[in-house]
């Protein structure tokens, strides 16, 4: 089942990715002649007009790019993983689609702490279910059943960890 709303998620994602590009790419394709064409009229006021849904594109396709910079800058985040770039960015933006305010870091830190505590309780996905729902990384592990100071421990190991991947090249 949660693969299969991982599924939905990431295509309706790329969907939503692929038609603001599609969008974005076909402005200023009219064929008005200009001069009191129709393609001119209004020309300013519709590019002002904001549309949530499109900002919000926008912001997770934002945020995928900055990820992939930093992937591309600091290799050893994926490996420190076990995971290729590619697998991180899927599994990144798989995560956007539940939460478009998830940062990459975030992301990263709940990979890196479910991967060393190996409890079944405690995955990826359930710590970034929290995070998704407003509480930060260390509160959501006190609720799947840590104490506070194997939560602060398990943060900090997280950390250290991927400073170290970052430095690796």
């Amino acid at each position: 089942m949660k693969f299969s709303v991982k599924i939905v998620s990431l295509a309706l994602v790329s969907l939503l990715l692929s038609g603001g590009l599609t969008a974005t790419y076909a402005q200023g394709r009219g064929r008005g002649g200009g001069m009191g064409g129709r393609s001119s009229r209004g020309q300013g006021s519709a590019s002002n007009k904001s549309d949530p849904s499109m900002d919000a594109v926008r912001a997770v396709g934002e945020k995928l790019k900055q990820a992939d910079q930093e992937m591309s800058r600091f290799p050893g985040l994926a490996e420190g993983l076990k995971m290729s770039a590619t697998q991180l960015h899927d599994g990144y933006q798989a995560a956007l689609a539940n939460n478009p305010n998830l940062k990459f870091d975030q992301f990263v830190a709940a990979n890196h702490i479910a991967m060393n505590l190996g409890n079944t309780n405690i995955t990826a996905d359930a710590i970034l279910q929290g995070v998704a729902s407003g509480k930060n990384i260390g509160q959501r592990l006190q609720e799947l059943g840590l104490s506070s100071k194997a939560a602060k421990e398990a943060e900090k190991d997280a950390e250290r960890q991927i400073k170290e991947n970052k430095k690796q090249k």
